[in-house]
């Protein structure tokens, strides 16, 4: 067999499989099949069927509000993506870890005061014990942020398929997902920044070839192809709350001679800091 008569008989190979995937149809859901980073659940103190990579405190450290930026440009980029709220699997997160304990900040807030209203107008039943002074405040507040969230590769030069023809092409749609984010973690009474973490992660996402060279034959493999980017985005979430778990354990305030906010160690002329005063001259022995 001369060696086009096995290029085209290869090529016809990858183009039925190409084929059989792409087939209308569908197989029925599997519970729990489709595990990411964080997953299984929390209650309370305990975790169930959670990541084992995950750091843990033997005790929680304080009370916690998970509050997003919602103007920030990545915070568009992820709707874009059709990608959701970054509080739910953080708080997920945080709870495994038994690190924080969660309060609520959120959009469930407007029910939590609603509650309290129809008990005030009288509508609840007696006992119902929604009275004054049962919340219970956040210590600390976890700002999420994504420095880079992207895709990358994809071209005819990944693994070598510009030379390839067809598997070139299958090979160049192998993309590689990569994604970056911090966590800064802020005292709600004194502002002061406790902690800050970055984190990454990175995984490979092989499209499922495309129509551009299977004629339309494999329909869904870009939707399968982008599901990743948003695995890899918690997986960097989780390696920056792994990184400040850490830098927690060995945590020693900052102090500032004089005190936090009373001027600083930095004078300026005319101040009225006391670094900004003169120093009186010191005697000679």
């Amino acid at each position: 067999m001369n060696a086009s008569l096995r290029t085209s008989g290869l090529s016809l190979a990858v183009i039925a499989a190409a084929a059989l995937l792409g087939a209308c149809g569908s197989t029925m859901p599997t519970m729990g099949d489709n595990k990411g980073t964080v997953s299984g659940a929390a209650g309370g103190s305990t975790a169930e069927n959670n990541n084992s990579q995950l750091e843990k405190c033997s005790e929680s450290l304080g009370t916690l509000a998970v509050q997003e930026d919602t103007t920030a440009p990545w915070y568009y980029q992820l709707r874009q993506h059709q990608l959701g709220s970054t509080i739910p699997v953080l708080r997920l997160m945080v709870q495994q870890s038994n690190c924080f304990v969660i309060v609520e900040r959120g959009g469930a807030m407007n029910n939590m005061m609603k509650e309290r209203s129809l008990e005030q107008s009288g509508e609840m039943r007696a006992n119902s014990n929604f009275g004054k002074g049962q919340m219970v405040s956040a210590d600390y507040t976890m700002s999420p942020a994504i420095q880079f969230s992207g895709k990358t590769g994809g071209g005819g030069g990944f693994l070598g398929g510009g030379g390839l023809g067809l598997l070139g092409a299958v090979a160049g749609n192998v993309s590689r997902n990569e994604a970056s984010t911090t966590l800064l973690l802020i005292d709600n009474r004194s502002g002061v920044q406790i902690s800050a973490a970055e984190g990454t992660a990175k995984n490979f996402d092989f499209g499922m070839f495309g129509a551009a060279f299977t004629g339309g034959l494999v329909g869904g493999g870009g939707g399968y192809a982008n599901t990743p980017q948003g695995k890899v985005v918690v997986t960097a979430f989780a390696d920056s709350f792994n990184q400040m778990v850490k830098s927690l354990r060995n945590y020693k305030a900052q102090t500032v001679k004089g005190g936090l906010g009373t001027g600083g160690r930095l004078g300026v002329d005319g101040g009225t800091t006391p670094a900004s005063q003169p120093q009186a001259p010191t005697k000679k022995k």
